[in-house]
């Protein structure tokens, strides 16, 4: 009997326990999560890194001179090009800042002259400004029976009742109405929206000097792991129990070669799409159309709602010269992503994520929710790698007599 109760208590603690080394691993990894969402954008790259530091080897180039060959490139490409290009966007930057406010007043006015209706309800652009004229129920107001003031005495009196001093007549003193609110216009919306955007992004990062420290740490860890990957993978497989390995192993080479493929399809796209929106922003002589086109190229690391954001400012930019404008801009996006979605890449990546289109919205909206922009950059990967895990796990090929699933 006394061994049954003291091997309950056991039971009980060692479960007691456990709850407390989740709830610590959990709070360690809420403290630490910029840091482990940066080191998951550095294996990400690390994976496109040693795809090419694959292919260099099979020319007699060592990985330790090819990783930081591919990586040094890189970044002094970006480095060049933004030099030739800075002033260009430097300046047309300056223009998209100054002329976003007015394209928003022109949007304002465009859906007011159109009576408003459904695009005013869904914006807030309702008149709900409009003062009543005096006499028109105002008990402050004395006028003649028929609501028309006669003399003098009456606008006075009305005076004295928005000024809120005693009134000559009566001696009483007639307090001022409140004002009534104003509504915020529609680019008041959109700015604070914006202005809540940035500040955002300035909470997730920090400061200029953690930005940089992430885009080092992302820099070495892409050569570090792609210099020998090897070695970390075995690190990593002495964590597992010994009858797990054999499936971890599988899972980790399911997922690296998937996201390697899903990472330079991306980075090819971003290319594409950005040099494209670009052209096509200056035949339509849009304004800023060269950082209207970084911005687009930059936000299609973001499937499904990187389109979507990158093409708002450029409508907006477009209700500066006209409506019509506004709508070729947007046509033009539309079939952009169109192209893209069609021809670009499933020419770029046969075989794709096959990711549910709500199951993604859903993932980049919590995380962007939890962890700010950084979040919403990893979101993709981070949900292809944990449903290439669960359809590994998951599958019953190890059941005698089962069918075998098929390998992401």
């Amino acid at each position: 009997m006394n061994d049954t109760g003291a091997s309950q208590r056991y039971d009980a603690f060692r479960i007691a326990m456990m709850v407390v080394g989740v709830g610590v691993a959990l709070l360690l990894l809420w403290h630490t999560r910029i840091l482990v969402l940066t080191v998951f954008l550095g294996i990400l790259f690390a994976l496109a890194v040693a795809s090419g530091a694959d292919r260099l080897q099979q020319r007699k180039i060592p990985r330790g001179i090819a990783a930081p060959l591919i990586v040094f490139t890189v970044v002094g490409l970006v480095a060049a090009f933004g030099s030739w290009i800075g002033p260009t966007v430097r300046e047309q930057t300056i223009e998209l800042r100054t002329k976003l406010p007015e394209a928003f007043a022109k949007l304002e006015q465009w859906v007011e002259a159109r009576g408003g209706g459904v695009i005013a309800t869904i914006t807030g652009l309702t008149d709900d400004t409009a003062v009543p004229a005096p006499g028109a129920g105002n008990p402050a107001d004395t006028s003649s029976p028929s609501g028309i003031a006669t003399d003098s005495t009456s606008r006075a009196r009305t005076d004295t009742a928005v000024k809120g001093v005693p009134d000559s007549a009566t001696g009483a003193v007639v307090k001022q109405a409140p004002k009534r609110a104003v509504p915020m216009t529609l680019r008041d919306r959109l700015l604070a929206q914006i202005g809540g955007i940035g500040r955002q992004f300035l909470h997730v990062l920090g400061s200029t000097l953690e930005v940089l420290a992430g885009i080092v740490l992302v820099i070495f860890l892409s050569i570090y792991l792609a210099i020998d990957p090897s070695v970390y993978r075995r690190g990593l497989l002495h964590l597992v129990p010994r009858s797990a390995r054999a499936r971890t192993d599988e899972i980790l080479t399911a997922i690296a070669l998937t996201l390697r493929k899903w990472l330079v399809t991306q980075l090819i796209a971003m290319i594409v799409i950005g040099t494209v929106t670009t052209i096509v922003l200056m035949t339509l002589k849009v304004r800023a159309a060269v950082p209207l086109g970084i911005l687009a190229g930059l936000l299609e690391f973001v499937p499904t709602l990187g389109p979507v954001l990158s093409a708002l400012p450029a409508i907006a930019m477009g209700f500066v010269d006209s409506p019509q404008k506004a709508l070729a801009v947007t046509i033009a996006y539309i079939g952009i992503q169109f192209l893209e979605n069609h021809l670009l890449i499933p020419v770029l990546m046969k075989q794709g994520l096959n990711l549910p289109p709500a199951l993604t919205i859903i993932m980049q909206s919590l995380m962007a929710i939890v962890f700010g922009v950084l979040g919403l950059l990893v979101a993709v990967p981070m949900l292809a790698a944990i449903m290439i895990a669960a359809q590994i796990l998951t599958r019953d090929d190890d059941i005698p007599g089962a069918v075998p699933a098929t390998r992401v």
